[in-house]
């Protein structure tokens, strides 16, 4: 598996607002840490239960992360870094992934060394058709006091395969390979 970080700060990057609150009808945020009967909510867990199984753990009570935002798709345009693959269709996810300690989302060393060990762990997992990228961004965390600006994590996952089928398989493989590197991590 192919696996890499980097730093997204520019004005023009994506950021999140947490919590955030989508339209009436639209998502909305779940706090799956504290209340994770909350999962079943989440619509692309009933679709992916590969996702719901990997929310499940990050957002695990003895784990010092916790999630903000996902989704999940498929898709037959191939970047041109992603030709290496020589595969025809992706199948892919994102997971916004926040520190559970208040004052570590604050710390951009906390979330560069995170991501870099992470990165390093998976880098060491078996070859297959996928990738696994950290992407470092800007959170503003709203609070009783107001709002502060911090980091957060927007992890992609993607599968390649000769169709959806390959992909997603491929897409599940590495997503169980980050769950597994995160709990590794977590441990140490």
């Amino acid at each position: 598996m192919q696996a890499d970080f980097a730093v997204e700060l520019g004005k023009a990057d994506e950021t999140l607002e947490m919590p955030w609150a989508g339209g009436a009808d639209g998502p909305q945020y779940y706090d799956l840490k504290r209340h994770p009967e909350l999962l079943r909510r989440v619509e692309e867990t009933l679709r992916f239960r590969e996702l719901g199984d990997f929310l499940a753990a990050v957002n695990s009570n003895a784990n010092a992360i916790e999630t903000a935002k996902c989704d999940v798709w498929a898709s037959t345009e191939i970047n041109p870094e992603e030709e290496v693959f020589g595969e025809p269709c992706k199948f892919g996810s994102y997971v916004d992934i926040l520190f559970s300690d208040e004052e570590l989302r604050f710390s951009f060393p906390e979330h560069e060394l995170w991501a870099n060990r992470l990165t390093s762990l998976l880098e060491k997992t078996p070859d297959i058709a996928a990738t696994a990228e950290f992407l470092i961004r800007r959170c503003h965390y709203h609070g009783a006091d107001g709002t502060r600006d911090g980091f957060y994590i927007t992890f992609y996952m993607f599968g390649y395969g000769e169709d959806e089928a390959q992909a997603r398989q491929r897409w599940a493989i590495g997503l169980k390979l980050a769950e597994n590197a995160i709990r590794q991590m977590l441990q140490v």
